[in-house]
């Protein structure tokens, strides 16, 4: 599960492990603008699931700590982090009207503004007027803002006129790699990072018979290269097979 305060969720994200393929290269390029150029601030990223948005988010919040730390900042503070997927952790479902943002504590002197998953924003006015509140503060301020979500900023549900326009000003990039080439890019570089050999005939299988998201081909990868190393096998046709049959 994602964390609500801190990143990166996985410190192996990164945009040196960040399998480009025709399906995400423009939202990689436009991440690694934001994170390298002052010229740029503002940055949506859309699309399904599973498509390696947060990896893009941990990468930029990995990225911009280094600068930092190239700038003489000794910090060993995280840049601060919001999923809404699990924003009644920050809540505790009461949305109430408050004098002090959350949020807004939350985001006290950051040097960005992560947020992920905002299609899932409550529908509930007072976290509506909090997030733009900070928004606007951070934009005005001319420092970093890094969105992701499902959809592209005009179908996002519950969310304001003014937001809306205004992440339209920015850098906003779709991704999805759901086409089988790129799927097959990114389990060749997952079993590479791990020192694990793979081949196509095993990729393809796999592809054919797990769920398509990332996280689920990583934790298929895992599952079969643990089975491997406790058997004393390599990852064979027949040895996928086992390993699917056995998680049901």
């Amino acid at each position: 599960m994602q964390m609500v305060f801190d990143f990166p969720v996985h410190p192996r994200y990164s945009f040196d492990n960040f399998v480009v393929c025709g399906g995400n290269e423009i939202a990689y390029r436009f991440a690694l603008m934001l994170a390298n150029e002052d010229s740029h601030n503002l940055l949506y990223i859309y699309g399904p699931p599973g498509s390696g948005k947060t990896h893009l988010l941990a990468a930029l919040s990995k990225r911009l700590m280094a600068g930092r730390n190239d700038a003489g900042d000794t910090s060993e503070s995280l840049i601060p982090y919001i999923s809404f997927r699990e924003i009644d952790q920050l809540y505790g479902g009461e949305y109430l009207a408050e004098q002090t943002s959350r949020l807004g504590e939350r985001f006290i002197n950051a040097p960005a503004l992560l947020v992920d998953d905002l299609h899932l924003i409550p529908d509930n006015i007072n976290i509506r007027v909090e997030l733009w509140q900070i928004f606007n503060d951070f934009f005005n301020a001319g420092r970093k803002i890094a969105v992701t979500g499902l959809y592209p900023p005009r179908e996002l549900p519950t969310l304001d006129d003014h937001l809306i326009s205004r992440l339209l000003w920015g850098l906003v990039a779709r991704i999805d790699v759901s086409d089988d080439d790129s799927r097959r890019l990114i389990m060749r570089k997952l079993a590479e990072d791990r020192q694990v050999a793979l081949s196509a005939v095993v990729i393809d299988y796999l592809l054919l018979h797990t769920r398509r998201d990332i996280p689920s081909l990583m934790g298929i990868l895992e599952a079969a290269n643990r089975y491997a190393l406790s058997t004393g096998r390599k990852i064979s046709l027949r040895l996928a097979r086992e390993v699917l049959e056995q998680k049901g």
